[in-house]
């Protein structure tokens, strides 16, 4: 999945992070790029008014950033691309804006709310487990029981 963000609206949902804070843009950026490596997924965060507008270099592989232009902002940029895109229900819209959520919609891409979000980057990684078919065959022999004992039994000779 991926999912297209609307940046401020979701660090004003978030507990650590304040929106009058001049690194806010690179603390989320931080928190997505944890929730990408940790999902699998991809995110596109939009944020209000950059100078210059466009795909800032904060963006890596799995987490693209962009900034609206001074004569636009995150929502006009959020619609446009949610019209864009060709396979709508590989998407999520994360925003707390009625009309970015009911394009979105009507796209019928899925959609959450800042604060559900909110509640993903909050939760931590699951614990893997290994598939019955990749669990390790633990029956040992009685001569390879036997062997373990010895080099794991054995004192250290003493040094003369």
């Amino acid at each position: 999945m991926q999912y297209l963000i609307d940046g401020h609206n979701l660090i004003g949902k978030l507990p650590d992070i304040n929106l009058d804070d001049p690194n806010d843009e690179a603390k989320l950026v931080q928190k997505l790029i944890g929730f990408s490596a940790r999902t699998k997924n991809r995110c596109t965060v939009v944020f209000d008014h950059g100078i210059p507008g466009g795909v800032s270099r904060m963006s890596n592989r799995n987490v693209k950033v962009i900034f609206s232009s001074t004569n636009s902002n995150a929502d006009k940029v959020m619609i446009d691309r949610i019209y864009k895109q060709k396979n709508p229900k590989d998407w999520f819209v994360v925003s707390g804006d009625n009309e970015v959520l009911s394009v979105a919609r009507r796209r019928r891409i899925q959609v959450l709310t800042s604060s559900q979000f909110v509640d993903l980057l909050q939760r931590p990684a699951p614990l893997d487990k290994p598939d019955v078919d990749e669990a390790v065959d633990v029956h040992l022999t009685e001569d390879e029981v036997d062997e373990w004992m010895t080099l794991f039994t054995k004192k250290p000779k003493k040094k003369k």
